[in-house]
């Protein structure tokens, strides 16, 4: 009776986390990258890599005749998080926001309190292959800051950035990669070691740490690209693994 007692109660702990797990897991994501952000806040690298990325944004003009009176631009951000690239962003800005992270919210509304210079929507809780919502051909420039580690689809989240885009919109993108360096080949064992198992996607909401989205862009119809692998100034042991990264602009 007690082993039936027992294979019972362990029935029910799986069943238990099998519910709540994928709940609780975006739960701690989100509070997890919320720290990151308050952590980078206090990084001068981190901070002078970030402008370095988005130091052409104030060049962009709208296709848009009604923003460029104003000297805005519209921006979408897909996978926002707790909205790290405010800083970033130019005076006026309207940005779009896309996340399929509900647990985000409360973090990215505290932090776009900080901007009001941005006219900042509401997140779309939706993955960045199903942008649907958005217009074609309605948006001045589409961001994503490590996000395409754990989509689904890369390709189709590149051809929904491409179907967002006014012609001669441009896509600016920062992700970790694959390492690069055979210097760092013990790195890349490790990443894959780590991605195959199924270990690091488990505990960082389906990062994977083996993709390099760099030939999908190249493929993907952008009229023009500008990316470069490099290795980010970060320090910190736990970020060891996602030092490789790829920096860039596509236009339309």
């Amino acid at each position: 009776m007690s082993d039936l007692v027992t294979v019972l109660f362990v029935g029910v702990i799986i069943w238990v986390l099998k519910k709540c797990w994928s709940d609780f897991r975006r739960r701690y994501f989100a509070a997890f990258m919320n720290y990151r952000r308050v952590s980078q806040d206090m990084d001068v690298r981190i901070e002078t890599m970030k402008k370095d990325v988005f130091s052409t944004l104030g060049t962009v003009v709208s296709h848009d005749p009604e923003l460029r009176k104003h000297n805005a631009i519209k921006i979408l951000e897909i996978g926002v998080g707790t909205g790290t690239n405010f800083a970033y962003y130019p005076e006026r800005t309207r940005l779009v926001v896309v996340d399929p992270n509900p647990h985000f919210k409360a973090y990215y509304d505290n932090n776009r309190k900080k901007f009001p210079n941005i006219h900042s929507e509401d997140i779309i809780v939706s993955t960045g292959e199903n942008i649907d919502m958005v217009a074609d051909n309605s948006i001045d420039v589409v961001v994503s800051t490590l996000v395409l580690c754990s989509v689904d689809n890369i390709n189709k989240v590149i051809q929904q950035i491409l179907r967002v885009l006014a012609p001669g919109g441009k896509y600016y993108f920062y992700e970790h990669i694959k390492e690069f360096d055979t210097e760092h080949s013990t790195r890349q064992k490790i990443q894959i070691f780590l991605t195959s198992t199924g270990i690091w996607p488990f505990l960082f909401d389906g990062c994977y740490l083996t993709r390099d989205m760099l030939e999908a862009i190249n493929k993907a119809g952008f009229s023009k690209v500008q990316a470069l692998r490099f290795h980010s100034p970060v320090d910190h042991f736990v970020f060891q693994l996602v030092k490789p990264c790829l920096k860039g602009v596509a236009e339309k």
